[in-house]
């Protein structure tokens, strides 16, 4: 049986590690490493990617930085999630702000730390990566239309760090990364429409409170027009191996989002829809491997 001290450290653990959101970072570190793989050095033996000290270096200050970001969004939210996430902001409250703080320091300088091993330029990346991050936090959400642009791209900065660490300028990387973009640019609208309750009250400017949900299904919509153009080129144009099964079903599920999406009106309604899009995210990720099943196979 645990003690209540015992109990109370585990409470505290869960909450900074609901803060931290550390599912989604582990989602990043395995995304890094598939990208790295199957994409960025697919040219070069698996053992020496994965045993790449610099690469390990980057994917752990991309981690910290992440971690940091979710804290200090998490502290300029607080009172936002109180109305949108009451059950979480529960349990996020169990580690006082103080302490949050204190963490988003620790981590931010020992992402600087550890990409410092890498290069100078690594240092300068991440610095202003951090910057962006707390920039954001601070002043952009709050703002429609720019809040959700800078939401996505600094989702997708931490693999332009691996991108640049290998220097892989082929075109089929950038199509990757706008299929990429529009889906995260679909779930921050989505999250939105979904929020738009604390939102309202809080004063924040989002797409749904400024512009109504009717012209946000439309944005809506039109972005998933869009994705059609890199599927079809990533299908038609470029060589994917079996990863074109993951293309089909995001078609698939996007037509179902589509269908959703105009007969929503409910928080409820949209925490669905939301979760179709991180479904499609997450199944992303793993499926990278369907790219070159024989990068594995080879090495067993």
């Amino acid at each position: 049986m645990l003690t209540r001290k015992q109990k109370h450290i585990l409470l505290k653990f869960f909450s900074m590690f609901s803060v931290v959101r550390g599912y989604n970072i582990l989602v990043i570190v395995i995304a890094q490493y598939l990208a790295s793989v199957y994409i960025l050095a697919h040219d070069k033996p698996l053992k020496r990617v994965l045993l790449d000290l610099n690469l390990l270096m980057l994917v752990l200050a991309s981690a910290a930085t992440i971690a940091a970001g979710y804290i200090i969004n998490n502290f300029y939210d607080s009172e936002k999630d109180l109305i949108n996430r009451p059950n979480k902001s529960k349990l996020d409250r169990l580690v006082s702000q103080n302490t949050k703080l204190s963490f988003y320091f620790v981590l931010n300088f020992t992402a600087v730390v550890m990409a410092s091993y890498v290069s100078f330029n690594a240092v300068l990346f991440f610095s202003v990566y951090i910057f962006g991050i707390w920039f954001y936090s601070h002043k952009l959400k709050k703002l429609p239309f720019v809040g959700n642009l800078t939401s996505a791209i600094l989702t997708i900065t931490p693999f332009f760090a691996i991108f640049l660490y290998y220097k892989n300028f082929e075109t089929v990387i950038f199509v990757h990364a706008i299929f990429l973009f529009l889906i995260i640019s679909m779930r921050e609208l989505t999250k939105d429409l979904e929020n738009m309750k604390g939102d309202l009250l809080l004063g924040y400017k989002t797409i749904p409170v400024v512009y109504g949900e009717k012209t946000s299904k439309l944005m809506l919509t039109i972005l998933v027009l869009l994705t059609s153009v890199p599927i079809y080129l990533l299908l038609n144009r470029y060589d994917v191996g079996h990863m074109y099964l993951f293309f089909y079903f995001s078609v698939i599920l996007l037509l179902i989002f589509l269908l959703l999406l105009w007969k929503s009106n409910t928080k409820t309604h949209y925490l669905i829809l939301h979760n179709i899009l991180k479904f499609i995210i997450l199944a992303g990720v793993f499926c990278i491997v369907l790219i070159n099943i024989n990068v594995v196979l080879n090495q067993i």
